[in-house]
């Protein structure tokens, strides 16, 4: 079995060479040994939250730049500054086991410049070099300049969020208990939790844990699911007799909550372009004790046997940047790009136009991105609003976020919820 930093090394460098973090992790975990997998995945997301930070901080105690092909070291260099900083490992070890890392990684001749590097910013009472304002935030400077720009003074709390660990947040399944009850359920059982403020059915743990552990989960009696995100089945209204689309469904969260507030609908119907993804989505529903269809589509081409029958609404849950919920995927501070943007906007259009035919009229489309980009949420609004089909768009207001011109917006909370985009239409012709 591997050490832990030189696996944790190894992840990050391959995440540089623009492998997904989800994709990476599960299998380079199998490498370290089962003790030690927790603080692997405790260096990987650490030190990927900060890696504007940490990179500029390396950076100022080096002689010279690391060659391209040495860009695993830097990554060691990162892992064993963000231990040194953030966790409560003795020092000495750090140092030591970042060293003996570096062996590890086949890269011997470095094993005295990290030795130097760590021990000289144990010394330093300031960074060697002076930091901008967005590595200060441990944020990419082209992230943070936009954000400032549409955000104002919110970037403090958008780049805190986006550094820290989200909390664990459930949802209660009310068709198998009311929150209230829950919550005694968990007080019994030893696990300290609260209501969610912004929400009816959601439960704030005060410490993550194993989800398989969480009282009544296996059971079907709850979900782990944002609280940003638990205001869409709310937002949708579901009603008794209705046929929902949701459009880009997995893993089947949001899917599945609609059902949990409406179960008597006529239909729901999950769909997703990745045949494996909706496998989640059956996993999670059969849980949940919950009915709903599955099938394969591509959202923005749907299938004549979706367009056939026209719904009464639609999710539509569009893939983005994902700039709303770094916290959860901080691969995205290395892999994201600001060229990116224009070409989530455009796939998140097509959907758009694909699914308009397949609602009927009167009914309500709700548009949903984890983005914080404008260009991603109002602009994509306008644009469709604007290409005719009869697009109406109706008021929001949630207990937590801010107004937008076409929709509502959540920041990512340290202590709360995610960054969502909210846009609710309706068509009014066809």
């Amino acid at each position: 079995m591997s050490a832990p930093r030189a696996v944790a090394a190894s992840i990050i460098h391959r995440v540089m060479g623009g492998h997904s973090l989800n994709r990476l992790l599960p299998t380079a975990l199998d490498a370290t040994d089962e003790a030690q997998r927790p603080l692997c995945q405790e260096l990987v997301y650490g030190t990927l939250r900060e890696w504007p930070y940490l990179t500029a901080i390396c950076q100022g105690f080096l002689a010279k730049p690391l060659r391209r092909k040495d860009q695993d070291v830097m990554a060691l260099l990162c892992v064993g500054i963000y231990e040194l900083e953030r966790l409560n490992t003795p020092a000495h070890a750090v140092v030591s086991e970042t060293v003996n890392a570096a062996r590890s990684l086949k890269k011997s001749w470095a094993t005295g410049m990290i030795n130097g590097v760590l021990r000289s910013f144990q010394r330093a009472t300031t960074p060697a070099n002076t930091l901008s304002v967005a590595e200060q935030r441990a944020l990419p400077t082209w992230l943070h300049n936009q954000l400032t720009a549409e955000y104002g003074d919110g970037i403090e709390q958008i780049a805190l969020a986006a550094r820290t660990r989200p909390p664990m947040a459930l949802r209660v399944n009310r068709q198998s208990a009311l929150r209230a009850d829950y919550l005694k359920t968990l007080t019994t059982a030893g696990v300290s939790a609260s209501a969610c403020l912004s929400t009816e059915d959601g439960v704030v743990l005060d410490r993550p844990m194993d989800v398989m552990t969480v009282p009544g989960f296996l059971d079907g009696a709850a979900s782990v699911q944002d609280s940003s995100a638990q205001h869409v089945a709310h937002i949708m209204s579901p009603q008794p007799g209705e046929r929902i689309l949701d459009a880009c469904a997995a893993p089947g969260g949001k899917a599945c909550h609609l059902l949990e507030l409406q179960p008597a609908l006529e239909e729901l119907i999950a769909a997703d372009v990745s045949a494996p993804r909706l496998q989640r989505v059956l996993e999670n529903s059969a849980r949940l004790g919950i009915t709903l269809t599955t099938t394969v589509a591509d959202a923005s081409a749907l299938p004549d046997a979706l367009l056939a029958n026209p719904f009464d609404a639609i999710l539509a849950d569009v893939p983005c940047s994902a700039t709303g919920v770094i916290r959860r995927n901080p691969d995205i501070k290395i892999l994201r790009q600001p060229e990116d943007i224009d070409g989530f906007a455009g796939q998140q259009l097509a959907i758009l136009q694909g699914l308009w035919p397949a609602l009927k009229v009167d009914g309500r489309l709700l548009y949903v991105t984890c983005s914080l980009l404008q260009a991603e949420n109002d602009d994509v609004i306008a644009r469709f609003a604007a290409s005719g089909g009869g697009v109406v768009i109706e008021p929001l207001h949630l207990p937590e976020g801010l107004a937008r011109q076409y929709g509502w917006q959540t920041l990512p909370d340290p202590d709360g919820g995610d960054g969502l985009y909210f846009s609710l239409l309706r068509k009014a012709t066809e």
